[in-house]
């Protein structure tokens, strides 16, 4: 009989929201979502790591984290790569002896609208299915990720895909050619759910126009074209995060007067996004952006990316 092995690792990578239409708020508190995802090369990795002689009934130990925003990321059960393990151990409902240690790796911001604790959590459940020799399906592993938040079944699946409902249920997006991208990390995150009411507030107040159907964004998708593609990206959640963070408005112009093609909050933000022609061009946006004082730092990437895969 074959041995375990001591250490298993996963990546999964970052998203950004090509299109991101909100309805209105659903009686479960959620909003119904139509959004077309794609992933970008901004990876997390996952390490699980035996501890020989760790307590049994509790299957990890302990997580550590390591990159450039280590310090924002809860060490805790409260981290969903944490929560993904536990969920993913007690979804197979077998007696496992082993005992794990969790260490992420991190190359994505943290509250910054681009997936990244539902990226780790992604990478803990394909993680944990090989470390734990578990009998999950792929399928069940989509349906414990779609427990854990809206966006991890985007970052187990990856691609590009539209997603419905609260953004898990998703469907796979025909796309032609690679898509680069200049990033503009803002100083601080935003809280998802306080966009989202920011977001209700604003419409109360006033008619904030809403994204159309995304059926043009995804025929420029197949067209290869970014300058094509530049024309339909929209998000609905920009206005809010532009609400709680004004000085997003200046970092949106500073990344269009450095030449973008376009540029749009990702996600909830507060991370801006700039699509470009290629990867000379990306870099030539975030050499640009890094010079306005506009934003805390840059980063470049392309999409579309892989979802969660074994090391």
């Amino acid at each position: 009989m074959n041995q375990p092995p001591a250490a298993v690792s996963a990546t999964a990578h970052a998203k950004v929201n090509l299109h991101l239409g909100c309805g209105d708020v659903r009686p479960d508190g959620f909003h119904e979502l139509v959004t077309v995802f794609q992933s970008l090369s901004l990876p997390t990795t996952v390490t699980l790591s035996e501890v020989p002689d760790g307590d049994a009934t509790s299957h990890v130990a302990g997580l550590t984290v390591s990159g450039e925003t280590a310090a924002q990321v809860p060490v805790d059960e409260t981290n969903l790569a944490w929560r993904a393990v536990i969920a993913a151990v007690s979804a197979a409902e077998s007696k496992v002896p082993r005992v794990a240690r969790i260490h992420i790796d991190k190359s994505i911001p943290v509250a910054g609208g681009m997936a990244g604790g539902s990226a780790d959590a992604a990478a803990a459940l394909v993680a944990a299915r090989e470390f734990f020799e578990l009998p999950l399906t792929d399928d069940e592993l989509v349906d414990l990720a779609a427990d854990l938040g809206s966006d991890v079944p985007f970052c187990l699946l990856g691609g590009t895909a539209l997603g419905t409902g609260r953004g898990e249920e998703l469907a796979p997006v025909l796309v032609r050619g690679e898509y680069h991208w200049a990033l503009a990390l803002a100083k601080g995150g935003l809280s998802t759910p306080e966009v989202f009411r920011t977001l209700d507030r604003l419409r109360e107040e006033r008619d904030v126009p809403r994204a159309p159907a995304p059926d043009d964004l995804m025929a420029a998708l197949v067209s290869g074209s970014p300058d094509e593609l530049a024309k339909h990206l929209v998000n609905d959640l920009q206005p809010a995060a532009i609400s709680l963070k004004p000085e997003l408005r200046t970092t949106l112009r500073a990344g269009l007067d450095g030449g973008a093609l376009a540029g749009i909050v990702s996600g909830s933000g507060p991370t801006t996004a700039f699509l470009c022609r290629d990867r000379e061009h990306a870099l030539d946006v975030a050499a640009h952006l890094a010079t306005t004082g506009t934003c805390a730092a840059t980063l470049t990437a392309h999409g579309p990316a892989t979802g969660a895969r074994l090391n």
